[in-house]
């Protein structure tokens, strides 16, 4: 490639990357400024900063932010548990286990991929209702390790097929049940696969509201886009310095999640994409 051409497709990704980067500087230099000069000012220099907009945010829900940061943490961690560990073993199964109707049930679990989540939250709802976990935990953690997730399912599968079935006999040769060939074989050797999902459901879960908004009603549990949502009132107003510099604060775990593991997102997609 000429080095004129060379220098002009960066320039057009340089430019790209700022464009789409833009809405985030925007956000950082508005949680700083004061509330009259947010939408007054496009600019991304603040005219003045503010920074008690922290502080006030805060505390202004009459509970520490930190109640709700604690709160998503404790979700999404037991969200990533249930999913690497339920998925796991569902996909195992799938491509390893001979069963009746394997390939009906595989069927099955492809097409819920399709289905939204508004199709299935009334009949969930109902059923949560009646169990009294309405106002919990329990409706966003327990699905979890129940492998409900067919993304994930489909995502391992696909990997744990590419894997030697040698590998398998090998093991019952020296004496390994289903169980042993699970835990000793197919889950070390699926550790790119594991580490996907387990990045995917903690941004996601972190990330989610509908499903948040729909269980959760006191206070004491919100989450983090629970919390930002509580900024609002019911006229739509807001005091948006605070609730922009919690944005920023919020957006945090998962920017920090998703560089330190940025690498192994790249590394397991392309794995099992190139794997079939």
């Amino acid at each position: 490639m000429p080095t004129s051409r060379r220098w002009a497709v960066h320039l057009l990704v340089v430019v790209g990357a700022l464009v789409m980067l833009y809405p985030l500087f925007w956000l950082i230099s508005s949680s700083v400024k004061p509330n009259d000069e947010i939408f007054s000012d496009p600019g991304l220099v603040p005219q003045t900063v503010v920074t008690d907009n922290y502080a006030t945010g805060w505390t202004a829900l009459g509970v520490p932010f930190s109640g709700f940061f604690a709160n998503s943490f404790l979700i999404a961690a037991a969200a990533v548990a249930g999913n690497v560990m339920s998925c796991s073993m569902a996909a195992y199964a799938f491509a390893r286990l001979s069963f009746r109707f394997r390939r009906l049930w595989f069927a099955i679990m492809l097409m819920s991929i399709m289905l939204p989540i508004h199709v299935l939250i009334v009949p969930q709802y109902t059923l949560f209702k009646y169990l009294g976990w309405v106002d919990t935990f329990l409706p966003l953690i327990v699905p979890k390790f129940l492998a409900v997730d067919g993304f994930f399912i489909f995502l391992m599968v696909q990997f744990i097929r590419s894997l030697p079935r040698e590998l398998d006999d090998a093991a019952r040769i020296d004496g390994c049940g289903p169980v042993l060939v699970y835990w000793r074989i197919i889950v070390p050797l699926s550790r790119p696969a594991l580490i996907t999902t387990a990045i995917f459901t903690f941004i996601w879960t972190w990330d989610d509201f509908f499903s948040q908004l729909v269980y959760l009603s006191d206070v004491s549990t919100y989450t983090v886009p629970l919390a930002l949502r509580a900024f609002l009132d019911s006229s739509g107003g807001s005091t948006w310095g605070p609730m922009l510099a919690m944005a920023v604060l919020s957006l945090i775990p998962v920017l920090g999640f998703f560089l330190i593991f940025q690498r192994r997102i790249t590394e397991g997609i392309s794995t099992t994409g190139l794997k079939g």
